[in-house]
């Protein structure tokens, strides 16, 4: 009992050191992916990003889902727009809507839309005008695990329910057998990690395990993680480093940090004709089959996490840049316009699956792109 308290201890000093706040300059960011950002940035077109009129200090918040990607965006556009220095703080996308609902930033980044209060009390900040959401990074999320000797394994929703509820405690249980006859499963105890602070990659797991496992998963689900048991841990980075260091974990986060960490990647039996393992084109393939469902210039999305569809990934998020439709402060109303027009560009998101993102699809692109050019 003692040795696991010194190991939790331990797993939480790392996820606070590895979730301190980024403040990306031009000289350099916290990189998370494997090279991704040199490697992204030297294939930009640093052309294609139109400064415009953009100066001074621009302030965002929010989602750590969407952090090596802005990472890279962020010295792409200060390299070709010196006279902005962009600032992104990877605080979870719960503290970042806060943020900018306090008006302490110019836009925040979320795994999850605008809740109905959140928006009403955006009208606040907005000049009795509204935020609205812009879907900018698609996120797969992946169920990364930490089992010498055992690749390749299979999960499907109802066991990934049950082992993060704390009722499947063992590896070698018959459930997990079932999915994996061919691997020697140890009797080693499953360590579940969640994220400790309120986030979109929470929300939009349980959403998941909501709607392909509803007798399992009996949770109402949304930012907070709301079952019992389990080991916490603060930040996609570090949900990555509490996974590598204990054998037996399990954790889900998003594909860049999987990557980016040589994590093992559990696949997924969804129904469909064989185990869908976790790309960014699987992921794509489920997002592009999402649905706009917001009003009034909102671009939320609807996306279907109990999909069956061959080669698709259920278990994905989409991050949300949110600003003020009307109402943004003049003095850096030209700055969020001149970088969200950048990374929403084809030249932005071709930058993204390099690093473990899938990129918008077209559809939803073209309308974002509309939404950024009428802001005011």
């Amino acid at each position: 009992m003692k040795l696991q308290r010194m190991n939790r201890r331990a797993i939480a000093l790392g996820a606070i050191a590895a979730s301190s706040a980024l403040v990306l300059t031009a000289c350099g960011s916290d990189d998370n992916s494997s090279g991704g950002s040199s490697s992204a940035s030297s294939s930009t077109n640093a052309s294609a990003i139109k400064c415009a009129d953009a100066k001074g200090q621009l302030l965002a918040s929010g989602s750590t889902a969407q952090q090596n990607a802005m990472a890279t965006w962020s010295k792409n556009f200060m390299q070709a727009c010196s006279s902005v220095q962009v600032n992104y703080k990877g605080v979870g996308s719960g503290a970042g809507i806060q943020e900018f609902l306090q008006g302490s930033t110019s836009f925040a980044g979320s795994d999850s839309a605008l809740k109905p209060e959140e928006m009403a009390q955006s009208k606040k900040v907005c000049s009795d005008s509204q935020a609205i959401d812009l879907p900018m990074v698609g996120g797969p999320i992946a169920l990364i695990y930490n089992l010498p000797g055992v690749d390749g394994l299979v999960l499907d929703a109802s066991t990934t329910a049950k082992i993060f509820d704390g009722k499947i405690t063992k590896w070698n249980d018959k459930a997990i057998q079932k999915l994996n006859p061919d691997a020697k499963l140890p009797g080693t105890s499953i360590q579940a990690f969640h994220r400790t602070e309120d986030s979109g990659t929470t929300d939009n797991f349980t959403k998941y395990l909501k709607a392909a496992a509803p007798d399992d998963w009996k949770y109402s689900g949304g930012k907070s993680w709301q079952a019992k048991g389990g080991q916490s841990a603060k930040g996609s980075s570090g949900v990555a480093a509490g996974v590598k260091q204990t054998q037996g974990a399990i954790g889900y986060d998003e594909m860049s940090y999987a990557t980016s960490n040589k994590l093992q990647t559990a696949k997924l039996d969804t129904g469909a004709s064989a185990p869908v393992e976790l790309t960014t084109d699987s992921a794509s393939k489920a997002i592009s089959a999402g649905k706009v469902v917001g009003t009034n210039g909102d671009l939320s999305l609807q996306l279907d996490y109990a999909t069956k569809e061959d080669g698709a990934w259920p278990i994905v998020l989409v991050t949300y840049e949110i600003a003020c439709q009307k109402g943004n402060k003049a003095e850096t109303l030209p700055a969020t316009k001149a970088f969200l027009n950048y990374i929403a560009s084809e030249d932005g998101q071709a930058t993204l699956k390099d690093q473990g993102y899938a990129p918008l699809p077209d559809e939803i692109a073209t309308k974002v792109r509309s939404a950024i050019d009428s802001l005011a």
